[in-house]
């Protein structure tokens, strides 16, 4: 997805477009007083934060900062008062790339080298400070809609159905998962009359696992803003996201089934609410991850179909696995 801000910036621009190729440069062999010397010479332009050591090829050794360099010793070398290895910027990222090096690292600006390691230019932070914050209001509020389903320009519309035209597709993967819902609990309708407290676990068995599911297509979603994932990556991120449901359910599920044994006094429906919780959230936070990255793998838009989907099918595991273990421990 392209997302512009409202100076025209693109998130998947190549940060190339919006470097600044005059920069600070000192050779290595330089010292202290030569380089000052050099700069009253020719002062570089635009403000000055850092000074960006190079060899005889303009290939990028380190970073001076300011600082140190007034407050060296003018005999000593350039090459030995840099920071090695310098943090850069390829000049294959995007500019969403970019904005992730200035929160990750912390710096006023990045050099941006080629595959050579050839210093082409700089990336500055005031060139972002007011397009980030553009970006996160945009940003937060597109995806608040995308992930019910809608999306927040069409949400705009003045005309009743145009609205209705662009909402209601992605409302059938809801309404299928109703049905579904409905017709699974026909299949277990034997266990729900011979234990009614299994009914009314229902809803919160449902709203904790949906919730863990929108809370793993949000964060998907984020991460995979300008970017193009990998099989490798999502495999990486299923497990790291299996693991974090898996503690969520059991947490989750610890409180829920020693209510139920503390009001109810059954401890076979106590177990059952505890594993039904911990498998359904445990699915729910893999299957919520798994949507948006296959989508945005397979080059679809994640950002309209991975709420609804990731709902319905969560809503789907989630009761079959409370409902076959309650066959399993009531038969």
């Amino acid at each position: 997805m392209a997302t512009e801000t409202s100076l025209g910036m693109d998130l998947d621009d190549p940060v190339t477009q919006h470097m600044r190729t005059e920069c600070a440069r000192l050779p290595v062999h330089l010292t202290a007083a030569e380089a000052l010397a050099a700069i009253r010479e020719n002062p570089p332009a635009g403000r000055v934060v850092y000074f960006y050591v190079v060899d005889e090829e303009d290939r990028l050794l380190g970073v001076v900062p300011t600082r140190r360099l007034l407050m060296s010793a003018l005999d000593r070398k350039v090459g030995e008062m840099m920071i090695h290895p310098a943090t850069c910027i390829p000049s294959t990222a995007t500019v969403f790339d970019a904005c992730e090096f200035f929160i990750l690292y912390r710096l006023l600006a990045f050099p941006v080298v080629d595959a050579e390691n050839r210093l082409l230019g700089v990336v500055d932070v005031e060139l972002y400070t007011d397009e980030l914050a553009d970006l996160d209001r945009r940003e937060a509020s597109d995806d608040l809609f995308q992930l019910i389903g809608v999306k927040l320009q069409a949400s705009q519309q003045e005309s009743s159905f145009a609205g209705f035209q662009n909402r209601f597709p992605w409302l059938i993967a809801n309404i299928a998962g109703g049905i579904m819902a409905a017709v699974l609990s026909g299949f277990f309708q034997a266990e729900l009359e011979k234990v009614v407290a299994l009914a009314l676990f229902i809803p919160v068995v449902l709203a904790l696992a949906e919730s863990v599911s929108i809370q793993s297509v949000s964060l998907s979603l984020q991460r995979l803003h300008g970017r193009q994932p990998t099989l490798e990556a999502i495999f990486r991120k299923l497990q790291v996201e299996g693991g974090t449901g898996l503690f969520l359910g059991i947490a989750s599920a610890a409180c829920i089934a020693a209510t139920a044994m503390v009001w109810l006094g059954q401890w076979k429906v106590a177990l059952c609410l505890f594993g039904g919780i911990s498998g359904g959230v445990t699915f729910a936070a893999v299957i919520g991850a798994l949507i948006p990255n296959v989508l945005r793998y397979l080059q679809r838009e994640p950002q309209v179909a991975s709420g609804p989907i990731a709902l319905a099918a969560t809503d789907m595991m989630t009761l079959t696995m409370y409902f076959l273990l309650a066959r399993w421990l009531f038969a």
